[in-house]
């Protein structure tokens, strides 16, 4: 669990600032990686103005980026996170403590965290009068980018509707799922039936290859049965050509989705033997140097060393 955080949001209000401009669409966005960097772009081209921060880098160029996370909320009333986990989330929230003022700033998280340490977000930051929403992205990179992929929205339904415009410009369906929490509990139910899909198409692509059928074959084939799946769509080309550069999302990021679905698993008494072993592969896949490869690399897992 977080711990540090408190002592830094229980001050009361902060000093407010002269922030220039933050009304309308103009929207804050920190962290520009693989899925920061697509929700950037489709907010730009549904007519948001971005201004963007990323500590390491940056894989967009169309967000008008700033010099720190400071200077987002400076600048930005409205500001996403994107970030790899809940621990990155805490690191910026005390990066920017003496920027954020009470009646003005919300966030909006859309980092696959631990839902307890989201919710305490939640709560640290209320009492500030600071809002907070989760919005998890059910997806790739590639899909936010073009729409396509779902929100799960959790936080105050007041919060939620008031920034309505903007999750319609993220995406074209959401879900409120209920309180700060929830939607990050929602993700992981579906990120443990999204990536054991994954690992049942590498297996019967590989079980089909070891039969004597061509991986294209049996993919093409497969789609056209009551087996098809959305990740034959998103993922199949990639597994039948070997193809795990240029990741949508990466091997690693999902190992730790899977530790999150573990970890609520034994806290709630649900049985979960698949993830049990579906982390064991990941592991030893992010061990063999995979981790930075696009998720559909659990291939590997499958494929004969002999």
């Amino acid at each position: 669990m977080i711990e540090n955080y408190s002592s830094l949001l229980n001050g009361g209000d902060v000093d407010r600032r002269n922030s220039g401009s933050s009304e309308g669409r103009v929207v804050g966005a920190i962290g520009l990686g693989l899925l920061g960097s697509a929700l950037v772009e489709r907010l730009i081209e549904n007519g948001f103005i971005v201004y963007g921060y990323d500590k390491y880098n940056a894989n967009t160029k169309m967000a008008n980026l700033l010099e720190s996370a400071g200077a987002v909320f400076d600048k930005c009333s409205t500001v996403i996170f994107s970030l790899p986990e809940s621990r990155h989330v805490a690191d910026v929230l005390e990066e920017v403590d003496e920027f954020l003022e009470s009646n003005r700033h919300t966030i909006v998280d859309t980092t696959t965290g631990d839902p307890d340490e989201m919710r305490q977000f939640y709560e640290l930051l209320k009492k500030r009068n600071i809002g907070y929403i989760e919005a998890n992205i059910a997806g790739s990179s590639e899909a936010a980018r073009g729409g396509g992929t779902p929100l799960f929205l959790g936080g105050e339904k007041q919060a939620i509707e008031a920034h309505q415009a903007l999750f319609d410009a993220m995406s074209k369906t959401t879900f409120n799922m209920g309180e700060a929490g929830s939607a990050s509990k929602f993700k992981l139910v579906h990120n443990l039936l999204l990536g054991l899909n994954r690992a049942v198409l590498a297996e019967t692509l590989e079980f089909g290859k070891a039969l004597g059928f061509d991986g294209q074959e049996t993919l093409d084939v497969l789609k056209k049965t009551p087996a098809s799946s959305y990740v034959m769509v998103t993922k199949g080309e990639r597994m039948v050509q070997s193809d795990f550069k240029s990741p949508q999302a990466r091997l690693s990021q999902h190992l730790k989705d899977v530790r999150l679905i573990l970890d609520y698993s034994d806290r709630s008494g649900a049985r979960t033997p698949l993830s049990e072993v579906h982390c064991r592969l990941l592991e030893e896949l992010e061990s063999s140097g995979y981790g930075e490869c696009d998720n559909s690399a659990i291939l590997a897992a499958f494929q004969n060393s002999k």
